[in-house]
C-alpha cells in the first residue's frame, strides 16, 4: 500500500502525474478539485456552498473540503493506498489530515512537490481544456485532443474552466504563494517531503517520482499490479 501526496501549483502537472500513477502502481487519484467540481455539477449542498470560492478563484473553505475528503478516504476502494491531488492546501488541512491518517493508524508515505515557474503555469493553464464529462485534460501545445474542441475519451465537447482565465489563474497563483506554500517546510519538518522539476517533460517526471516511491517503499522494484 501507498499514500502519496502531490504537492505544486495550478497548472504544475499533479493531474497527469496522479493519473499516471493510477495507472503504473494501481493508486486511487483523489483529486478534490475533481470531486468539488462533481459535486458542484450535481447541485449537492457542499457543491452549492463551494461554487462561489471556485468560480473566484479563492480556496474551499478547510471545513468544506475536509468533511468531503475524509468521507472519500473512508470508501473501501481508498484502502488499497491512493495519491491525494490538490489536497491538503493548507498546513491547517495538513494537520487534520495527519489527525485523520493516525486514527486510522496510517500516513502518508511520500510528499512530492512539483515545481514550476510562473510563467511557464500560465503558458499551460490558457491553453488547458476539460472535458466536463469524464474530466480528461488536454493542452492545446502539448497534449491537444485528436479533434480539435473534441474530448478523446468521450466524444464531449471540451471547455476551458472559468478558473482559467489569466486574470483569475493569477490569482489562484497569489493563493497558492500564500497559503499554500508554507506546505513545504511542514512536511520538509516530518521528512517527508520530496521536490521535483516539473519542466523536465511529463514522462521524466513520472520517472523521477517513481523513483521517489520506490525508495519509500524500501527500495527498487516493480510497481504493485
Amino acid at each position: 500500500m501507498m499514500r502519496i501526496l502531490l504537492l505544486g501549483p495550478p497548472g504544475s502537472g499533479k493531474g497527469t502525474q496522479a493519473t499516471a500513477l493510477r495507472a503504473r502502481w494501481g493508486l486511487l487519484h483523489l483529486s478534490s478539485g475533481d470531486l468539488l467540481r462533481a459535486y458542484v455539477r450535481e447541485g449537492t449542498e457542499l457543491g452549492r456552498q463551494a461554487k462561489p470560492f471556485m468560480e473566484g478563484g479563492e480556496l474551499v473553505p478547510d471545513a468544506l473540503i475536509i468533511e468531503m475528503m475524509a468521507e472519500r478516504m473512508s470508501r473501501g476502494d481508498a484502502a488499497a493506498g491512493y495519491v491525494l491531488d490538490g489536497f491538503p492546501r493548507t498546513v491547517a488541512q495538513a494537520e487534520a489530515l495527519d489527525r485523520r491518517l493516525a486514527e486510522l493508524g496510517q500516513e502518508l508515505d511520500a510528499v512530492v512537490s512539483l515545481d514550476v515557474p510562473e510563467g511557464e503555469i500560465l503558458r499551460r493553464l490558457s491553453g488547458r481544456l476539460t472535458c466536463p464529462k469524464c474530466n480528461a485534460i488536454y493542452q492545446v501545445d502539448t497534449m491537444p485532443p485528436a479533434k480539435p474542441g473534441i474530448c478523446d475519451r468521450c466524444g464531449s465537447e471540451l471547455v476551458q474552466r472559468l478558473d482559467e482565465d489569466p486574470e483569475v489563474i493569477k490569482k489562484r497563483l497569489a493563493v497558492y504563494d500564500a497559503q499554500t506554500a508554507p506546505l513545504l517546510d511542514y512536511y520538509r519538518g516530518t521528512g517527508r517531503l520530496y521536490e521535483v522539476d516539473g519542466t523536465i517533460g511529463v514522462e521524466n517526471v513520472m520517472h523521477e517520482i517513481s523513483r521517489i516511491l520506490e525508495s519509500a517503499r524500501g527500495g527498487p522494484g516493480e510497481p504493485d499490479t
